[in-house]
């Protein structure tokens, strides 16, 4: 058997025919993963590159939007559901992208029959092949980037926030430990994104894209059992890329085999090149080597601002800390610190720009609205926003809850005067240090007599 290298790829001698299930098979995923990976926005999005800094906000979005009605129909008219895509809800399990892909299977099922009724002399596709290959591992690669770089610049998740610090265990959904167990270890967190970064970079090299396709694969499958396990809302995208890597590895899961588990020597694999003239397909591999460096360069740039906006590299608040209240008057009278007085507040929390957030003597945590304005040193609170149903964000109601003139007697002293509800207050506090609690100081230790579990 003669063989050749064109773009990086070994070539040799192409089978005559394809098992008729094969054949099968290849239209259902050419369909079914070409319109899936066209039509989940994030997907194409990465490509935008740089430019993606200029597009208005929710474009990501904009092919699910623009067969939203369809989606819609469907569910009301199938599933006896009214669905419809909530663009901000962050949520990549949406019941409207549920019923998309139900769609988009009933799609596929029927366009592979059309293909098979249509073309039942073809023996194979080879070039039509090569091509889907490529598609299938640039989009594979775009997404193993765009995950990497959210961790290695970790912003995917951020260190926990400093309410975090005062809520039990008990209280955080499953996702909601997940995240905060991964922010808690930085370096943890960039090693998983370099992990998915390096799947990336190799998919982008023709040379390479095997190697890339089983790290992605050992990674995906992390991801996409703890998006299982911990019910993080990323189960329909997370099963794809898998199913993408899997589909990628097909055509060589035999050599694997016979290299990893028989340890027998294998041939080169079979690929047909993309152009029947050299310099064309060598062209490819740079189109292919450029446009690894466009998406990575706008994800750098999205990366580098997602953490400057709301990263660790984020402004902080001009009160930022967790102050605990060491004496509470309202109307003139002192409150003691009492769990079943409902006026009274245990600790006041700046963290964001914006927003404070009060732990009333229940342990309770309540978000409001905050204006800290340094020059006068005012701050004034509007009613705290109600907890999200699950279903939509709280709207913000702009009924004035507090104001105050604070003073500042030191870095760690704090006195707010003014009214709450209405009612005159004098609340002073003493800034607490968040690297006193456990989860922030513990650090690392080599040498450990005892676990320590507390």
């Amino acid at each position: 058997m003669s063989h050749d290298t064109v773009s990086g790829d070994p070539i040799t001698a192409e089978p005559a025919d394809w098992h008729p299930l094969t054949r099968v098979a290849f239209r259902f995923c050419v369909v079914y993963f070409g319109l899936f990976c066209l039509w989940f926005a994030q997907i194409t999005f990465a490509f935008a590159g740089p430019v993606a800094m200029l597009l208005p906000e929710g474009s990501v979005q904009w092919q699910m939007l623009v067969t939203d009605p369809l989606t819609s129909w469907v569910g009301r008219q199938v599933f006896g559901v009214d669905a419809h895509l909530r663009p901000g809800s962050g949520s990549g399990d949406q019941a409207a992208i549920w019923i998309a892909m139900f769609c988009l299977l009933v799609v596929a099922v029927a366009g592979t029959a059309v293909w098979s009724a249509l073309d039942r002399r073809a023996t194979g596709y080879p070039r039509l092949a090569a091509w889907f290959a490529v598609f299938l591992r640039l989009c594979l690669a775009g997404q193993m980037l765009f995950y990497g770089v959210a961790k290695v610049i970790p912003t995917q998740m951020p260190q926990p926030p400093l309410t975090a610090l005062l809520e039990p265990f008990g209280e955080f959904s499953p996702a909601s430990v997940l995240w905060l167990q991964v922010g808690s270890s930085p370096p943890y967190e960039v090693l998983l994104g370099a992990v998915e970064m390096l799947a990336g970079l190799l998919l982008f090299v023709p040379r390479t894209a095997t190697l890339g396709a089983l790290v992605a694969l050992l990674s995906m499958a992390q991801v996409f059992i703890l998006n299982m396990t911990f019910d993080v809302p990323v189960k329909i995208l997370s099963g794809h890329l898998l199913l993408m890597s899997l589909v990628l590895l097909a055509p060589r899961a035999r050599r694997l085999f016979d290299a990893v588990v028989l340890e027998r020597a294998c041939g080169p694999v079979t690929v047909k090149p993309l152009f029947s003239s050299a310099r064309a397909n060598r062209w490819t591999t740079r189109v292919q080597l450029a446009l690894c460096v466009w998406v990575l360069a706008g994800l750098l740039l999205q990366g580098w601002q997602a953490w400057s906006s709301y990263g660790g590299g984020r402004p902080k608040p001009e009160l930022y800390g967790i102050w605990s209240v060491s004496s509470f008057r309202l109307d003139g009278q002192p409150l003691p610190p009492l769990t079943t007085d409902a006026r009274r507040w245990q600790k006041l929390v700046f963290d964001q720009i914006g927003a404070a957030t009060f732990q009333a003597m229940d342990g309770s945590l309540h978000t409001a609205p905050a204006d800290v304005d340094a020059g006068t040193h005012t701050l004034v609170l509007t009613t705290p926003l109600p907890p999200p149903d699950g279903t939509s964000a709280p709207a913000p109601d702009p009924t004035l809850f507090a104001r105050f003139t604070y003073a500042r007697h030191g870095p760690d002293r704090l006195t707010l005067t003014g009214t709450l509800r209405g009612a005159p207050a004098i609340i002073e506090l003493d800034r607490l240090d968040p690297d006193s609690f456990p989860l922030r100081n513990r650090g690392f230790h080599w040498v450990q007599e005892y676990p320590y579990f507390r």
